[in-house]
């Protein structure tokens, strides 16, 4: 175990920017979509349908990916992966039809699938375990630098170039950030296990299956599910068709969004570690973040033709508490094990995300479009309406867990 800040460092910087450029790719959409639908004459459930193409192929990878992490260099499998990010980046950029696009984005959800996951991996391999909430914290503080990234500097940089110059320059970036995991990241000594491939899948089905995971892991699925799938898209949409904003409007509106993010990675991760001294454990907090998030939702909705800044200040801030049943989960699972359990999670939380990105496209497409790119301002709150059912389902799943767990205890204390 490394302790000195240099090491920390060196660490935390590649994948700091791994991470950063994952959300920059996970949320860009949301600005340049306009600019897409209206060069490619593509509708909105199309558009949803492609969009989502990162999030089907990054869940594709989870599975596959916590084994290779935890039987193969961290390094390795990150680098190698950032290249497909820089060939989906350049193909999205020369794409003139809808399936160059999906082939694109899908491209970008294969490489960019380890940037958080082999983060977590490297630094519980190297660092002291008084370390980790800290730098985990500064790990994902990184992805919503990327979000913020992704709204009023974009918009700002679509005044000297297009769409397809931004995913150009993101090409590079790929490129240059694999080279630097490459070169910085030193090898884990490690023992790789003897199992074979059907065992290690055979392990992670375990996984899934403990009460411990299946009673915990849905509700931060779907919290995490509609969270992403509306900030990566339907946001910035839903500002400009629902709102009546500007293009630059909504974008600013989207950096305020994306900032409360960023502070809620870095706030939230610390006031659990307090509440946590206290007794009230990472669970609890993280639903009671995921209820507000809920709430958030509900505030957009009343008034949708009001972009109140303080409501979507909340969504960003409050829509990455599901993120702490990474921490609530890790605990009860044995570290050889620790990138499956992660990953398992990842894997619901992105299958997720696609489903509700594609499913909100397809929602609004019920409702006719003169020119196949606006939609009816109802079209957007009946697709946003129907994914705060599926946030308000994780949460009474979650309730139901809790109560009967609290009953079992109970008729065992009292036989």
């Amino acid at each position: 175990m490394q302790t000195s800040t240099l090491f920390t460092l060196r660490l935390l910087i590649p994948f700091a920017l791994g991470y950063w450029l994952s959300y920059l790719f996970r949320v860009i959409n949301a600005v340049v979509a306009p600019e897409i639908m209206a060069e490619l004459g593509i509708s909105a459930a199309t558009l949803g349908l492609i969009s989502s193409a990162y999030f089907l192929t990054f869940a594709a990878c989870q599975i596959p990916l916590g084994i290779l992490l935890d039987r193969y260099q961290t390094r390795d499998v990150a680098s190698a992966l950032l290249l497909f990010a820089a060939a989906g980046s350049l193909t999205f950029a020369m794409a003139e039809s809808s399936l160059m696009l999906w082939i694109g984005r899908g491209l970008i959800g294969i490489g960019v699938s380890a940037c958080l996951m082999a983060a977590f991996k490297c630094y519980t391999s190297w660092l002291k375990r008084d370390q980790l909430p800290a730098i985990n914290g500064l790990q994902l503080t990184s992805g919503g630098l990327g979000a913020l990234t992704a709204t009023a500097p974009v918009e700002f940089a679509l005044t000297f170039t297009d769409w397809r110059g931004i995913f150009m320059a993101t090409a590079v970036f790929s490129i240059l950030i694999a080279a630097l995991v490459r070169g910085c990241i030193p090898k884990t000594a490690m023992k790789r296990p003897s199992e074979g491939i059907v065992a290690l899948l055979s392990q992670t089905w375990a996984v899934v299956r403990t009460p411990a995971f299946y009673q915990l892991a849905p509700a931060s699925m779907l919290s995490q599910s509609v969270f992403i799938a509306t900030q990566s898209l339907w946001a910035g949409l839903w500002l400009q068709q629902v709102s009546a904003l500007s293009a630059s409007a909504a974008a600013g509106v989207l950096f305020v969004s994306a900032a409360s993010m960023v502070a809620g990675f870095l706030l939230l991760g610390f006031i659990t570690g307090r509440l946590n001294r206290l007794g009230i454990s990472t669970p609890s907090v993280s639903f009671t973040g995921m209820l507000c998030f809920t709430l958030a939702l509900l505030w957009i909705q009343i008034q949708p033709g009001e972009a109140n800044l303080l409501a979507w200040a909340v969504f960003g801030f409050f829509g990455t508490s599901g993120t702490l049943m990474f921490a609530g989960l890790s605990q009860q699972f044995p570290v050889a094990i620790s990138a499956r359990v992660s990953t398992s999670l990842n894997l619901g939380i992105f299958l997720g995300a696609f489903i509700v990105q594609w499913g909100m496209g397809a929602v609004i497409s019920l409702w006719p479009s003169e020119d196949g790119q606006h939609y009816p301002a109802t079209a957007f709150r009946w697709a946003l309406a129907g994914a705060t059912l599926l946030q308000v389902s994780g949460l009474l799943w979650y309730l139901i867990c809790r109560w009967r767990g609290a009953r079992q205890a109970s008729n065992a204390a009292n036989t």
